[in-house]
């Protein structure tokens, strides 16, 4: 992560390949999961709930070392594969990754995109061969597409250059791409939008760019997260949020265009929640029906404690 000084350790570790070269590399998360994570409690008790393995047909648990996967071929038909023979399928593969071409970076589609992960030299004797790639690649001005092994899974993956670094995304295979037109039949043709219209979406647009900065926005669902738990902690009374706007109608689309337009020319803001400089107003919160005295009952039962469970 960008600004952590902890130094990480690789998720991956091998050799990158191009050519007759081979430089010794280590794969590095490139992002961080803030999702908000909970465990589970049964509710009313303080007594958490956990997941076991167990044998469905004898109820007993199974240790973790004596699991195998298998593979459904027909209805309640299965092979069974151990681990070790998925890793005996391509010997040396998962040390391995291998840049197959080069093109360029502009012509991969996003929606490709899956993970981003920072590949750096793994050693002091790979940081020349490493600076020899990434400014070769800088200087010509293309994307390497490589595919490696990691975790008994194949992935294709696009490499450039960023800086001092090189930047390794994972992407999808073709055949893990969906079809849009078969996942939503009713697109609507392409030009078929009224001139008058389109002219007042372009206009609401560019009154809308903005230069690209992420630190703009926030995970706003997450802050509210973080609020919950410490209002309730603290036995305050729950709010809950304003409904969501409803749906333009079809009928009012140019009055919705054009009053849009209007308010951000007049700096009325238009940003979403999500976005630290939205000047769009909050929608208004409304208190729960409950009773306060039955709200301050319910917060104070959410909280658990480890000493009652003892």
């Amino acid at each position: 992560m960008r600004g952590d000084t902890t130094m990480a350790r690789p998720v991956w570790s091998g050799t990158l390949s191009f050519g007759l070269v081979s430089v010794p590399v280590g794969l590095y998360s490139g992002t961080t999961d803030k999702t908000p994570h909970f465990h589970q409690f049964e509710r009313g008790t303080a007594d958490r709930v956990r997941n076991k393995r167990v044998n469905e047909r004898t109820g007993k648990e199974v240790d973790y070392d004596d699991v195998v996967k298998g593979a459904e071929v027909s209805d309640g038909d299965y092979v069974i594969v151990d681990p070790d023979e998925l890793d005996a399928i391509a010997p040396g593969r998962s040390k391995l990754m291998e840049i197959n071409e080069f093109v360029d970076a502009d012509e991969i589609d996003p929606s490709y995109y899956r993970r981003t992960y920072y590949l750096g030299p793994s050693g002091d004797e790979a940081a020349k061969p490493y600076g020899l790639l990434r400014d070769a690649m800088d200087a010509a001005g293309k994307a390497a597409i490589a595919t490696f092994v990691m975790r008994n899974k194949e992935y294709l993956a696009a490499i450039r250059p960023d800086g001092q670094t090189l930047v390794l995304e994972t992407l999808y295979f073709e055949d893990e791409m969906r079809d849009p037109r078969k996942e939503m039949p009713s697109l609507p043709a392409r030009g078929k939008s009224a001139k008058k219209e389109r002219d007042a979406a372009v206009s609401l647009i560019e009154s809308m760019t903005e230069k690209w900065r992420p630190a703009d926005f926030e995970d706003t669902y997450r802050a509210k997260v973080d609020k919950l738990i410490k209002d309730k902690r603290k036995g305050k009374e729950v709010v809950a949020e304003g409904e969501p706007p409803e749906s333009t109608n079809v009928v009012d689309l140019m009055a919705a265009l054009e009053a849009s337009v209007d308010r951000a020319k007049k700096g009325g803001g238009t940003k979403s929640s999500g976005s630290k400089g939205s000047g769009a107003k909050k929608a208004s919160a409304k208190k729960s029906t409950a009773k306060k005295s039955d709200a301050k009952k319910q917060t104070n039962s959410g909280r658990t404690s480890r000493k009652k469970a003892s």
